[in-house]
């Protein structure tokens, strides 16, 4: 049908970034030496291998929220040990950084996902403060999920306001799109799963902040979720916020988290702090 979304050629990251296994090489290392040299405090939320939170504390705490880092990987790859260094940022402005992993697909569903992250935050909610969110790809999907959802409605002794803010890099937020994609092999979502787990279809709190950002380079589904989901929340009462990064493809777009000096790293200090 002329004008049809080819959404294979849409999702397929790796293929639209060749040079991904060198991307992939190359967090995996830095990872490893940021660890070596800033050893974090490890906690566990579960009783599952993958259940468990790296918690990398600055020198002098400056924020009232610590922000808690969701790693991608169509929820079916990767776990926190990538991303260690992406800490290196925040942590030089004096904001706690936490980096869970979680089990994958297709040993659970997303939907389990999903709620072994509301577990994580509520781990992190012991610590008495609030979460602002970031997540990258899938967990862009899982940082949205985090911020809409209803707190006191889970446990009346968590704050409403836990998760004040998310902020999503290059996220997902309708999985309807996946059903006709090779990515939906591992995650085996029907149409009414796809649907409940989309949290663009959800009902967040009024009052909440939400930034959806996106690569330059990425496919023109990724930019639309993005604009869909600022669109959709912002007229639910969300502050909402959408920016494209220059020149950023899918993998590199997350980089800016390691450099004290970025505007992504500006901008979740000032969330964090409250600014």
């Amino acid at each position: 049908m002329a004008g049809a979304i080819d959404y294979e050629a849409e999702y397929d990251n790796r293929a639209r970034v060749p040079e991904h296994p060198a991307i992939f090489e190359a967090w995996a290392r830095d990872a490893a030496a940021f660890r070596e040299s800033h050893p974090p405090l490890e906690i566990a939320y579960g009783a599952g291998a993958r259940q468990r939170i790296d918690l990398f504390r600055p020198t002098e705490d400056r924020a009232r929220a610590a922000v808690m880092f969701v790693h991608g990987g169509y929820w079916q790859a990767l776990d926190r040990s990538f991303f260690s260094h992406l800490a290196a940022g925040l942590l030089a402005h004096g904001v706690q950084v936490a980096v869970p992993s979680y089990t994958l697909c297709p040993e659970v569903r997303i939907e389990d996902i999903v709620e072994e992250m509301r577990r994580a935050a509520r781990e992190m909610a012991r610590f008495d403060r609030p979460l602002v969110v970031a997540g990258h790809s899938a967990g862009g999907h899982l940082a949205a999920c985090l911020l809409a959802t209803h707190w006191k409605a889970i446990d009346k002794a968590l704050p409403a306001a836990l998760v004040p803010a998310a902020y999503a890099i290059s996220g997902l937020f309708e999985l309807e799109p996946l059903l006709q994609t090779k990515v939906n092999a591992r995650l085996g979502m029907d149409l009414a799963e796809a649907r409940r787990a989309s949290p663009i279809l959800w009902e967040p709190e009024p009052g909440l902040v939400l930034d959806a950002v996106v690569g330059s380079e990425e496919s023109g589904e990724y930019h639309r979720q993005s604009r869909a989901i600022v669109e959709t929340w912002g007229g639910k009462g969300v502050a909402t916020r959408f920016e494209m990064l220059a020149g950023a493809n899918h993998f590199t777009a997350i980089a800016p988290l390691a450099d004290p000096a970025s505007p992504m790293v500006a901008r979740l200090a000032a969330l964090a702090k409250g600014e």
